[in-house]
């Protein structure tokens, strides 16, 4: 079957780390592409369910959580190593 070459903008980085994705799967981008276009055609749509986001309550409570400690990290307690932290948690328990 012949072949026709096509443009399409990429961001660098996207570009870059598909790039690395697919070489580790044995393809390279140009057939990554292809397949994801011949799915879509059998499918009649995009091969892949697209959705919002819609974290429930505990997500949004850990991202709030996280904010939080980015914004005032002077109110929370570092440690030096994992090992240091678990001490400090198993001698709570």
């Amino acid at each position: 079957m012949a072949k026709v070459s096509t443009n399409i903008s990429l961001d660098p980085e996207l570009k870059k780390a598909s790039q690395e994705l697919y070489s580790d799967l044995g393809l390279d981008l140009s057939t990554a592409i292809t397949i994801f276009l011949k799915q879509s055609l059998r499918v009649q749509g995009l091969p892949f369910a697209v959705t919002k986001e819609n974290p429930n309550a505990e997500t949004i409570a850990a991202m709030n959580e996280y904010y939080e400690m980015k914004a005032h990290p002077e109110k929370y307690k570092r440690y030096t190593s994992f090992q240091d932290a678990m001490k400090d948690v198993l001698a709570d328990a």
